[in-house]
């Protein structure tokens, strides 16, 4: 059996099948112990951390340049799938109430760094090179975020040229258990001190739901009863309208038609128009009163369907709806599209991107005529497009490696491994088309990439910091680094989901899930989920998480590089 002790051998720790082996251990242990809850909560993912730090341990280690390589590699892949998610609704996130809650966030990133910098200089020895780095890992464990981590931990390297006598993944590890706890713990104290009744938040969302319609489609019949609509094409219309409509059929003297922006409007005509939610009335008060109808489709010369095609054409990708003429051209219409569950509504100016889905209405024919110029094969959504994420990442590295030098530092900043692909990533998933590089990946081959990413990244850093986790962690500051993390977590949280709730009146479940998003933490939004019943949490979450995961990756490089010094 002399063979299979080899395989978990110290002395083999250069063999292939021992890394392997190493590996895989470290990561399937991990992903299993993370799914035990105690008290509804687990840690997920992370565990593979602390099951990396006990391999580590007790000498079931590898090589350190592939040990370095798996982790950065593994950094990478986890950014960059990010910024491909985050991407499309990076810009967006600013609009509307979004500023607001992006602006709370930075400052809620902004007092962890505050109150990191407070606990360094109250707790630790200032004149230790090390204290500040592991309090900085502290911080990030606090956080919960592992691309900050990442992002330090790369940082470091070039700060600290002749290597580091600690690791700052043990801070990160000693702080993390509590950082999920104090991020749930906080926001629900949020709630008492505002005297928050959730009853009384769920009804108001509710009613702000009904009383403020989104920019929804929205279907109506109508009867053109305005003599100024007489004798004038659709074109003109939806011109002096000034707002986005689409007329899908007109009833006119018994004869159903599809109308086109030459079709002209006469008294008495009857119309199938879809529109913005929030645009009905105004229309309605224009052409005519809403009526209900009794069309017979089946009677007609042509008959008429309506079908959700899949853009998987390549070619389609970047291409506005006001420049296909689907209606001039393929005598068809466009209702609705959807994009990531999202339903969107189908104005001139939207832009196209290969994933979206769209309600095409109009003769049989036709619409299979543009089903077959959009694609609609959905096996094309499940091949991933590997050409489009390599060229990414090696943009990324290199953008990463640009130095930019600054006064008074002492190395010359660099984006490094987890900026540069983020933001690439971020570029490439707003603006990827207009290159003609085709994004697009399912949300399972997404899922799938990121957490290989991690799970690499965090077995490396765990196995690296098992050696020295005893004397740094259990006979040194560990239970400093607790403390402070906890200190860290909840003081940032009370204070902005206070002034959120007291000043600028949000939503208490439009708080929780910012400041989950702030803190990108899943558990916590899964806490906030449970006891909202509308989708505030998941908006909040998603308003702030771009700029949020940015932040934090681009404040972990400026600390080590502005304040770490050897």
């Amino acid at each position: 059996m002399t063979w299979l002790t080899d395989i978990f051998s110290p002395d083999k720790q250069d063999t292939v099948v021992h890394i392997v082996a190493l590996y895989s251990c470290v990561i399937a242990l991990g992903v299993y112990l993370g799914k035990i809850k105690i008290g509804g909560i687990s840690l997920g993912v992370t565990f593979i951390l602390f099951v990396g730090i006990v391999a580590g341990h007790i000498g079931f280690t590898g090589p350190l340049p592939i040990l370095n390589f798996l982790q950065d590699f593994g950094l990478i892949l986890f950014v960059f799938m990010i910024g491909l998610q985050v991407g499309p609704g990076f810009f967006e996130s600013f609009g509307k109430g979004g500023l607001k809650l992006n602006i709370l966030s930075t400052v809620a990133i902004l007092l962890n760094i505050l109150v990191m910098f407070a606990c360094y200089f109250i707790f630790f020895d200032t004149k230790d090179s090390s204290s500040l780095p592991m309090m900085i890992g502290t911080l990030y464990g606090a956080v919960t975020n592992t691309p900050g981590l990442g992002a330090a931990n790369e940082a470091l390297y070039s700060v600290f040229k002749n290597g580091m006598n600690f690791d700052i993944a043990s801070g990160y590890a000693c702080a993390y258990p509590l950082g999920v706890l104090g991020i749930i713990g906080a926001t629900i104290a949020v709630r008492y001190i505002c005297k928050v009744n959730l009853k009384e938040e769920n009804d108001k969302l509710q009613e702000e739901e009904a009383e403020n319609p989104q920019a929804k489609p929205h279907s109506m019949y109508l009867r053109v009863e305005n003599t100024y609509i007489a004798g004038r094409k659709l074109k003109e219309i939806s011109e002096f309208l000034n707002r986005d409509i689409v007329c899908t059929r007109l009833m006119h003297n018994g004869e159903l038609t599809l109308p086109t922006v030459e079709t002209v409007f006469e008294m008495g005509d009857e119309i199938l128009i879809v529109s913005a939610e929030s645009d009905a009335k105004a229309i309605q008060a224009f052409i005519g009163p809403e009526i209900e109808v009794d069309w017979h489709e089946e009677d007609q010369p042509q008959r008429m369907i309506s079908r959700r095609i899949i853009i998987t054409n390549s070619a389609i990708n970047g291409k506005t709806l006001g420049k296909m003429h689907f209606r001039s051209v393929y005598g068809v219409n466009v209702t609705r599209i959807s994009r990531q569950g999202m339903d969107l509504f189908a104005g001139r100016n939207h832009c196209f991107i290969v994933g979206d889905r769209i309600m095409v209405v109009g003769p049989e024919e036709n619409v299979n005529r543009v089903a077959q110029l959009m694609g609609n094969s959905e096996k094309r959504l499940y091949t991933p497009n590997i050409a489009t994420i390599f060229i990414g990442i090696i943009v990324g590295v290199i953008f990463g490696s640009l130095p930019i030098s600054i006064p008074e530092m002492p190395v010359a900043m660099k984006l490094g491994l987890a900026g540069g692909p983020l933001i690439i990533a971020i570029l490439l998933g707003r603006f990827g088309h207009r290159m003609g590089l085709v994004t697009y990946t399912t949300t399972s081959a997404n899922m799938m990439l990121r957490e290989i990413g991690l799970a690499l990244f965090l077995a490396s850093v765990g196995i690296k910091a098992g050696a020295s986790f005893w004397q740094t962690v259990i006979q040194g500051d560990g239970l400093k680094y607790v403390y402070t993390g906890f200190i860290i977590t909840i003081i940032p949280i009370l204070i902005v989901g206070t002034i959120a709730r007291l000043k600028y009146k949000f939503n208490y479940f439009t708080i929780m899930g910012m400041l989950a998003g702030t803190y990108t933490d899943p558990p916590a939004l899964a806490y906030a989920n449970s006891i909202c019943a509308g989708e505030a949490p998941a908006i909040g979450y998603s308003t702030v998480y771009p700029l949020s995961m940015f932040l934090r990756i681009f404040t972990a490089q400026v600390l080590v590089l502005f304040f770490c010094h050897m």
